[in-house]
């Protein structure tokens, strides 16, 4: 009986003081207990609080309340750890439940144990193992977790919570899952307010029908769009969009990218590069400026079709797609150069317009017109024919002379063969001036005519190997002596073969080759949280 009275005693001494103490100790407080006891065999220095019927044993430090069935306190190291159906709550939003913690009140730092789960406001993390620092008001555990909120779960084998801004800090293999996408990362911050994820390693997304990834960028979870850097790209109605910066918008169905942007396109077979892009789904369209280029594979293991302007305009489902190159457009193939100011290609009729000032190369021959058209075979997208309307004049440099061949007439239409000009039928006032020469390579003379139609072939180096005369042929085969030089250049010669396209890489004009690009910064890790800061009151309102 004696025992019994000591310990209440010592209990109610305990209980009075805990009451007594102010708010801020550092001194863990005695709010309630049923009864208590001392074994110092197996907790020596320490009491034993038990709940009773009526309540549940509960401290208090400093503003965070401990609810269990079961603790037992250290008052001289100042240390409490409760077990069964333990609850604490901080302030009014911060509450933790679990089987066991272990709290010290002069570090300020406690060890949750077995289904933990910690809640603030609409964030609920999950774990067996949880540490919680309240200096710094972070929560987090090593060995996986999950957390979660109204519209993403949140997996991972280490994280931490912070508090204050809400913020979810993910390190070692970390899953998001949404019902409309799924992020895999190896690092990523998340702020539960606002829905917004920071990229800070390798982050893959998957959404309904795109893939992004990114090893460094930012994601806006509630409206799918965001922007990826370091090894940026996107996978979005059947491209592959990669570029040193992306942005993706999923209910615009838009995507873009800045510097280094290259558009795979593996159904049409084409490949769009430069330093700026867009795609648009909803409009089977893609828009590409600053060194921008079109190569298309023409046929499988031959030599592709490269086409540059200023600004690109790509259009249209598969099968019906269209090009469109404007301003100062190019054209190369190792066979075939062109340029012009514009050039329009479909790729349901197989038909390349050359609009504006246009000229073409085959070989060591010049065309030029006031309209060039070039025909591909629709099937194996093989070039079949070449139409130069009005003022068709064709110009080869003679290759063992100084002097030009020229043709010229109303019309001018070519074949391929092979992807190589075969032949070329010119129609109306045709005029030709032709270096002859025999088979000792010697010069027999130059002639000049006039007739309705001519036809050149051209051999296998794609020179001119015979000139064809059809009815009404006026001219003559004249000795070199016996013509004036200005007898030697038919009405309106322009030869252009100092813009030849010598290269794919000379498809870019001088001040395009070396054109500066602007840095891409992105946001740093320091400036995330003041952006964060400033977005959440518009978000609470």
């Amino acid at each position: 009986m004696l025992k019994i009275y000591y310990l209440f005693i010592t209990f109610f001494f305990l209980l009075s003081m805990a009451k007594a103490q102010d708010t801020t100790s550092k001194q863990i407080e005695i709010v309630y207990a049923g009864t208590l006891t001392i074994d110092n065999d197996k907790y020596p220095g320490a009491t034993i609080f038990n709940s009773d019927e009526e309540r549940k044993v509960q401290f208090r430090h400093q503003g965070m309340d401990i609810w269990c069935d079961v603790a037992i306190l250290y008052q001289k190291t100042n240390q409490v750890k409760a077990f069964g159906d333990v609850f604490i709550q901080q302030g009014d939003s911060l509450k933790m439940n679990s089987n066991f913690i272990e709290y010290n009140g002069d570090t300020k730092i406690a060890i949750a144990k077995e289904n933990v789960k910690l809640r603030n406001e609409k964030m609920t993390l999950e774990t067996q193992e949880l540490f919680f620092d309240r200096n710094t008001q972070q929560a987090y555990y090593l060995n996986y977790g999950k957390i979660f909120d109204d519209e993403n779960v949140l997996t991972s084998k280490e994280g931490r919570y912070f508090v204050t801004p809400k913020k979810s800090q993910f390190t070692t293999q970390v899953k998001i899952t949404n019902a409309n996408f799924e992020v895999n990362s190896l690092t990523l911050d998340y702020y539960h307010t606002t829905g917004h994820i920071y990229m800070f390693g390798p982050t893959t997304i998957t959404g309904k029908d795109y893939v992004a990834y990114g090893e460094r960028g930012f994601y806006d979870s509630k409206i799918e769009q965001g922007y990826f850097m370091d090894r940026a790209r996107i996978d979005y109605d059947n491209k592959i969009l990669t570029g040193d910066s992306l942005y993706f918008n999923k209910f615009k169905s838009f995507a873009s990218g800045t510097n280094n942007i290259i558009i795979r396109d593996t159904i049409n077979k084409t490949l769009v590069k430069g330093h700026y892009g867009e795609i648009y789904k909803a409009q089977d369209s893609m828009y590409i400026t600053k060194k921008a280029i079109v190569i298309s594979e023409v046929e499988k293991g031959k030599d592709s079709l490269y086409i540059h302007a200023k600004r690109i305009m790509v259009t249209g489902k598969t099968g019906a797609r269209i090009i469109r190159a404007y301003p100062n457009a190019r054209i190369f193939r190792t066979d075939m150069q062109g340029k012009c100011d514009s050039i329009h290609s479909s790729q349901l009729t197989g038909l390349t317009k050359l609009i504006g000032n246009p000229v073409v190369w085959s070989g060591k021959s010049q065309m030029t017109g006031d309209h060039i058209h070039i025909l591909a075979n629709t099937q194996t997208e093989k070039l079949d024919s070449l139409k130069v309307f009005d003022n068709a004049f064709l110009i080869e440099k003679d290759s063992l002379g100084t002097g030009f061949n020229q043709v010229k007439g109303k019309i001018l239409k070519g074949k391929f063969q092979e992807n190589r000009l075969n032949n070329v039928n010119l129609y109306q006032n045709t005029e030709v001036i032709y270096y002859a020469y025999n088979d000792q390579q010697q010069l027999v003379g130059i002639n000049k005519s006039k007739c309705s139609q001519i036809r050149v072939n051209f051999d296998e180096n794609q020179q001119i190997s015979e000139v064809i005369f059809y009815t009404n042929v006026d001219g003559s085969i004249y000795p070199e002596d016996k013509i004036s030089k200005k007898e030697l250049l038919l009405a309106n010669f322009n030869w252009r073969g100092d813009e030849m396209i010598q290269s794919k890489e000379d498809i870019f004009p001088e001040e395009e080759k070396n054109i500066q690009l602007v840095p891409i910064r992105g946001i740093k890790s320091e400036e995330i949280d003041l952006i964060e800061e400033k977005l959440q009151p518009k978000v609470e309102n």
